[in-house]
């Protein structure tokens, strides 16, 4: 859905309540509206959302909304900020505070209110799901048309925000009967949370933003808006994906293309923006604030990342007047109008002027065209294969043929000259050859002024537009800015940019902090063309007299992208160059705009980015950039040594369109080692590159580690039919068993799919060497489900992993964090064999000095790792600090642990796929189309630990006992998962946090520490519409005390 930004705040009606706090009332009525999401009428990129006609419904749809009104009459509305857009009014309130909603619902359907971050009994949940309730706490479950309901909510001190935590929480309330369709349909709100004394809105002023893609599809109201609004209501085929995309409203607010009302600060005061996102898979925005920076959770940066279920408070003191972007910089949703401006006025309290006292730094960039090879060597260096070998998962992308361009294409790249003259280009250092694709480095430090004179040798209209420092108007370097302007070819142009203090790292953030510059002419077309580059902001004496970070021996800078050429100006001329053809005689299928889908660190693939050597003990700073569209959803790992970003301990960090991370390593595990995407189509279509640890000779030997204790697991890997959802009685109630159940096409073994039971390889734990009798699951371990065992260790342990393959195709174990010492690469098992691998725990695979006690990794086969982790072959691995575990491996001071990994497991990807058609089909094998595309579908299960529809067991806790969720995520571009808990709040990370939702992608591992509070049985699931329909949802108990027996 869109983004929410708020300026002024209502204060609802008070009234005496316990404790110290109040309690504020509410009337909200659900009415149904005609909501235009471009009133303007103002078309700035593109019609195709907007235009209305025979079989298109425009930029007008009927939707529900909540509106807040005076008293139990529902009357007299109470109006709120125009920029709110069509979400609900601001609900707040202080820790100890009582929030009573009376909800009235006139429009024609149920619907109900349900919130997150607060405190609720069952009878106010306000979400529909079956959980075993009496009947009189179920009336919240739904509110009927011309029905009322009053829900009533508390804030706790354990629902508070943390002293880490800014002064109010960002949170949300929406309609849970079918929560995708009622947040479609309109019906959501903003609600914040504050500590004492810090809940009165006039004390500060703020902003608020909601940034989502509205599918009009999902609304309720869908089949009322095409015979409203369409002029031929017959023609419409609701399955045509033209007509589907052109209801994806990309909105902020519920406007699009700048339609949003203009909101307004001064320069000088304090702004706080409250970001959210909701709504599917392709929900996933990158929100920029043009022309400032914010901090968010003590750290600089002037983006926030938004995905369904997301919520941020983000901190900001402008100081830059004029009138700057607020847009999502993910190429579709930025070229689909979600955009909106906000202005900074001087005032009369404007921000003091900072003074620059550092040193100008001068940087000489012309843009030039170039022949760019995506695979120079012409070999996959993984494989040792050509990249044209046939049937090899490069050759798409680098055969070329009538159709096909290869791997070679005409590209703009940014090139540094030695001056002003620009007749001499830099010469690149060695350290610099791995910066490919990417322009020179620009660096400064704080207080320092950055001048750089820009030539474009290049055919289009070019600029440089920078994140990370302050500029005025004419040096933005955005054509749709009120002075900016595009560089015409041959013309040159000067950037001055400054870095005054509120720009530059905060005390939590690492001595330089990285960013990115980029041509902004056109913000999509420009960077897909060739135009990035990085840019670093260090804090003030930081960096050398050579521009080198002082105490790091080496420096790189990696761009994670899948360069679509399909959006580079240079498309015509790549297929007349490689083709010698007319951009209009090119059949443009999808095979020919899937092979120009470059998967590129740096503009390499397959191993072919040079330059990445280290020594070992040097000390590393990673550079990490993302660019690019709702497909780049990237989770860079290194294998074979571990990171350390702001005080964590990690192997892999997410990335995504214009976000950066700055890591630290210090290598100790000589070898060649892969840096990779854990997407796994993005890692089976080549972003994987290689670096290199040597001991070089020039440092002492490190001292021999010493490991205290030896722990043993014996583990099997074995075939099984496993049943994704042996039970469907709680899948049929939520749905009331229609036969349209969005379960039908995961569960159904009817019309040739293949239902819910499919062949799979599993980890299983045995007693001993001898593999004859299987460890029981016991005590909340049958939570595991698909999963193998819950291996853990202590720092200064070593793991020995005795592994039998009792399956019938070659298997391995491979683990993230430990130190392995095959540069990554385990010794493949053969069916039949066993093989012992060996894990060493130093130091730096425990956790970091920001980590909690305990960090979670994760293992799985990697003889194929794509078709091995979709095959079944997966588990947990947890390593913890010395002397904080029992000898049962549980931490001392916590009574539970449970691990979820959230996966769409891919049977399309199994090794196991025919032998399942063969045996669940019903069907002559003849008849089944492996490429259909609902059948290609039904093979995806959304699952948490292998179940689907509240179908795994075992998530049992107990009141006032400590609980330790591991939560994993892996898998491929859809796995994008934000991690809900009904009723329950948690904190993470040793800068401790309140949230109810973790946000998880391929390659991401997190652990949530939760005080359970709130006895009943409640549903935890990923927030994410298409996987809520697809069963990612599961049930936690929290009874009020434990029974021994």
């Amino acid at each position: 859905m869109g983004s929410l930004c708020w300026f002024t705040f209502y204060i609802p009606l008070l009234s005496p309540a316990l404790a110290g706090g109040v309690t504020r009332v509410y009337y909200l009525g659900i009415r149904e509206v005609a909501w235009n999401y471009a009133p303007s009428g103002r078309n700035v990129l593109s019609s195709v959302f907007l235009q209305p006609g025979a079989d298109r419904v425009g930029s007008t749809y009927r939707k529900s909304v909540y509106k807040q009104y005076t008293d139990s009459t529902y009357t007299t509305e109470i109006p709120k900020p125009a920029w709110l857009g069509f979400l609900g009014p601001i609900i707040r309130a202080e820790v100890g505070d009582t929030i009573k909603v009376h909800l009235k619902n006139f429009a024609s359907r149920p619907y109900t209110i349900h919130p997150h971050g607060v405190f609720y009994e069952k009878d106010s949940e306000g979400s529909l799901y079956p959980d075993m309730s009496p009947q009189d706490q179920k009336k919240d479950d739904a509110v009927f048309p011309g029905g009322n309901y009053t829900y009533t909510w508390t804030v706790p001190e354990d629902h508070s925000p943390t002293a880490d935590d800014p002064n109010c929480l960002t949170w949300i309330y929406h309609s849970h009967i079918d929560a995708p369709k009622d947040i479609a349909s309109g019906l959501i709100g903003p609600l914040l949370t504050c500590k004492k004394g810090q809940g009165k809105a006039k004390e500060k002023k703020g902003e608020r933003g909601k940034k989502s893609v509205v599918d009009e599809n999902l609304s309720w109201y869908l089949d009322a808006n095409i015979a409203s609004f369409c002029t031929d209501p017959g023609s419409v085929d609701k399955e045509d994906e033209e007509f589907q995309e052109s209801n994806k409203m990309h909105a902020i607010n519920g406007y699009v293309f700048g339609n949003l009302p203009e909101m307004a600060m001064c320069a000088g005061d304090y702004v706080a923006w409250h970001l959210f996102g909701m709504g599917n898979e392709i929900d996933v925005h990158t929100a920029y604030f043009h022309g400032e920076t914010l901090v968010i959770r003590g750290h600089r940066t002037d983006v926030a990342s938004l995905f369904p279920a997301t919520f941020v408070t983000a901190d900001m003191i402008p100081s830059n007047p004029g009138r700057w972007l607020l847009s999502c910089q993910v190429n579709d949703h930025i070229q689909a109008g979600m955009a909106a401006l906000y202005e900074v006025r001087p005032c009369s309290r404007q921000a003091a002027k900072s003074t620059l006292k550092g040193r100008v730094r001068k940087y000489y960039i012309a843009a030039k065209e170039v022949q760019w090879d995506y695979g120079p060597s012409g070999l996959d260096r993984s494989s040792g294969k050509q990249l044209t070998e046939a049937g090899s998962p490069a050759e798409q992308f680098f055969k070329r043929s009538h159709y096909r361009i290869g791997g070679i294409y005409w590209k703009a790249k940014y090139v540094e000259y030695t001056d002003e003259t620009f007749r001499e280009e830099k010469k690149q250092s060695e350290e610099e050859k791995h910066l490919g694709i990417l322009g020179p480095v620009i660096k400064a430090e704080v207080g320092d002024t950055i001048v750089v004179t820009f030539v474009n040798k290049a055919s289009w209209p070019f600029s440089i537009h920078p994140h990370g420092v302050s500029y005025r108007k004419e040096w933005e370097g955005m054509r749709v800015s009120q002075n900016g302007f595009s560089v015409q070819p041959l013309h040159n142009f000067t950037y001055q940019w400054t870095v005054p203090q509120h720009v530059g790292p905060m005390p939590s953030d690492p001595p330089c902090l990285t960013w990115m510059y980029s041509s902004a002419v056109n913000p999509v077309r420009d960077p897909s063309s060739g135009l990035v580059g990085p840019l670093v902001i260090c804090k003030p004496g930081t960096l050398d007299e050579n521009n080198k970070q002082k105490g790091i021996d080496k420096e790189f800078y990696l761009l994670f992208s899948v360069f679509d050429e399909n959006l580079s100006w240079y498309l015509n001329a790549n297929i007349k160059y490689y083709l010698r053809m007319e951009e209009t005689s090119v059949k443009k299928d999808n095979g020919f705009e899937e092979s120009n889908r470059m998967h590129a660190i740096n503009g390499f693939m397959f191993g072919n980015l040079p330059g990445l050597d280290v020594c070992e003990g040097d000390k590393v700073s990673w550079h990490l950039l993302g660019l690019g569209t709702e497909a780049d959803v990237h989770g860079a790992v290194f294998r074979g040594n571990t990171l350390q970003m702001n005080g964590m301990r990690r192997d892999s960090t997410n990335l995504f369109p214009h976000t950066f991370a700055t890591a630290f390593m210090q290598p100790d595990n000589k070898g060649i080692f892969e840096i990779y995407c854990q997407t796994s189509n993005h890692f089976h279509a080549g972003m994987r590159e290689h670096y290199s640890v040597s001991k070089c000779g020039q440092r002492d030997a490190a001292p021999a580690r010493r490991y205290e204790g030896v722990r043993t697991y014996y583990v099997m890997a074995e075939e099984v039919e496993w049943d994704y959802a042996p039970e469907r009685r709680w899948e049929r109630e939520r749905h009331n068993g229609s036969a349209q159940s969005y379960s039908n096409v995961f569960l159904s073994n009817e019309n040739g799919l293949l239902g819910s039971k499919y062949k799979k390889a599993v980890y299983r734990e045995y007693t001993d060497g001898t593999f004859q009798t299987p460890k029981a699951r016991i005590n909340g371990d049958e939570h595991l489900g698909i999963l193998g065992p819950f291996m853990w260790a202590e720092v200064g342990d070593i793991l020995n992993i005795v592994f039998k393959n009792n399956a019938t195709r070659p298997y391995s174990i491979h683990a993230h964090g430990v130190l392995e010492k095959e540069t990554g690469q385990p010794q493949a098992a053969n069916p039949g064999d066993i093989v012992t691998y060996r894990w060493e725990v130093p130091e730096r695979s425990g956790p970091g000095p920001n980590d909690s006690a305990c960090i979670p990794w994760i293992y799985y086969s990697m003889v194929d790792p794509i078709k091995d982790m979709y095959s079944g072959l997966i588990g947990p691995l947890k390593i913890c600090r010395k002397g904080v575990l029992q000898s049962n491996g549980i931490r001392k001071d916590v009574k539970r642990e449970f691990a979820l990994l959230f996966l769409v497991f891919d049977e399309n990807q199994s090794w196991y796929l025919e032998e399942n058609v063969e045996r669940y089909a019903h069907r002559n094998r003849r008849e089944i189309d492996l490429l259909d595309d609902i059948f290609v579908e039904s093979n995806k299960m959304h699952a948490i630990n292998g179940r689907l529809y509240a179908n795994l067991p075992g998530l049992t806790m107990f009141e006032g006992e400590w609980v330790n969720w591991y939560l994993l995520g892996m898998g491929q571009e859809i796995d994008v998962h934000t991690v809900h808990f009904h009723a329950e709040t948690f904190t993470y990370k040793v800068r401790i946090f309140c949230s109810d939702v973790v946000d998880l992608f391929p390659g991401t591992f997190e652990m949530v520490e939760m005080l359970p509070g709130n006895p009943g049985t409640w549903l935890l699931h990923c927030h994410v519409s298409d996987h809520i329909h697809a069963g990612m949802e599961i049930l936690f108990n929290n009874t009020e005390e434990e029974i021994l027996i």
